[in-house]
């Protein structure tokens, strides 16, 4: 599919509130709120058609419109709770938009405002390689684990420890020289993108077949002060 043939919608989620960094999507970065990070990037790409913000919050939709994003609905309170997943929000968000404004997107990108480093020609590439493999329901960006989830533990019903998982061939992973474990890897939330059909259908944000964009550049998901300050750093040096 080409540009010029493809509809695609940047969503945004951006609510009010936020445990660990109050008012978080407001907080300045680099002189800007951080949501605002995310709406330029997006309307800086050259596939991007529209750019929307699902927020809850009177403050964050006035913020997201000067920056040039549309705020055409407010988000109703009980999606906006600490405890929401991603998948109800992106669901009210495509319903609204089809029926209220007939839009149907043919993708639909995630950019999380608490993700702000992004270069937009990493954002392109992602773009044009899940276009290209159209057997996939979803792309979602990754970097390589921190920590092996195979060296990683749980509790069971009678308080004993067993492993989160076992790769193949391996009985016990928490003894294995990491090197000999299958590489992991983790959501960074740079960017993901999801066909419309997968969260209005299947009601999932990423169906059976993910595609892997593995990120090799810094990623930080700003979650408290700390986050916000190194994210702060990162920008400052031109980090990438």
């Amino acid at each position: 599919m080409t540009r010029d043939a493809a509809e695609v919608l940047a969503l945004i989620p951006a609510r009010g509130g936020s445990k660990g960094l109050p008012r978080k999507n407001l907080r300045l970065l680099a002189g800007k709120p951080l949501v605002v990070h995310s709406i330029e990037q997006a309307l800086q790409s050259s596939w991007i058609t529209r750019v929307v913000v699902s927020t809850d919050d009177p403050e964050i939709a006035d913020v997201a419109r000067q920056a040039g994003a549309e705020v055409p609905f407010l988000r109703p309170a009980a999606l906006a709770q600490d405890e929401t997943p991603d998948w109800p929000v992106f669901h009210h968000a495509l319903e609204w938009l089809d029926m209220q404004a007939r839009y149907h997107p043919t993708l639909v990108v995630h950019l999380r405002p608490t993700t702000p480093i992004r270069r937009v020609e990493v954002m392109e590439e992602a773009i044009c390689a899940f276009q290209q493999h159209t057997d996939a329901d979803s792309l979602r960006s990754i970097s390589p684990a921190c920590y092996s989830p195979y060296k990683m533990w749980v509790m069971n019903a009678t308080g004993w420890l067993e492993p989160v998982a076992l790769p193949p061939g391996q009985r016990e992973p928490g003894n294995t020289p990491r090197q000999a474990l299958p590489p992991a890897y983790q959501g960074n939330g740079y960017i993901d993108i999801t066909h419309p059909e997968v969260i209005l259908t299947l009601k999932s944000m990423t169906g059976r077949r993910i595609l892997p964009f593995l990120i090799h550049e810094s990623c930080v998901d700003i979650d408290d002060q700390r986050d916000l300050e190194l994210a702060e750093r990162l920008m400052a040096c031109g980090t990438r």
